[in-house]
């Protein structure tokens, strides 16, 4: 696939999108990535996905130092262009804590004064 193909995209900034990860077989929210032209279109042509780390400036396949990858089954662009949804097969936990999500941690909700 080549992205002159996709929509016109808009990134923030630093070039990025938010790519919300999800399980295509729980359809559990997994974790949050960053992604900009080339970590795409490596995502839609290698069979893996691809983030682009903030911390380290370079960029990473889920699962090359742990194992625990994530094939992906689609990537849909949201209505303003300027935020991802890769659903994808993962194997192995998806937080580097070893927890199946990274949203793990509930804050609770204030009744509202009104």
């Amino acid at each position: 696939m080549n992205l002159q193909s996709i929509p016109e995209l808009k990134p923030g900034r630093d070039g990025l999108l938010p790519a919300i990860v999800q399980s295509a077989d729980t359809d559990e929210v997994l974790m949050l990535g960053y992604m900009d032209r080339e970590a795409l279109r490596r995502t839609l042509t290698e069979g893996r996905v691809t983030y682009w780390s903030r911390s380290r400036n370079e960029y990473w396949r889920k699962g090359d130092t742990s194992g625990n990858i994530q094939v992906p089954v689609s990537v849909t662009l949201d209505c303003d262009a300027d935020t991802l949804l890769v659903r994808v097969h993962q194997r192995g936990p998806a937080c580097h804590t070893g927890s199946e999500t990274c949203f793990f941690t509930p804050l609770s909700l204030q009744e509202s004064a009104t």
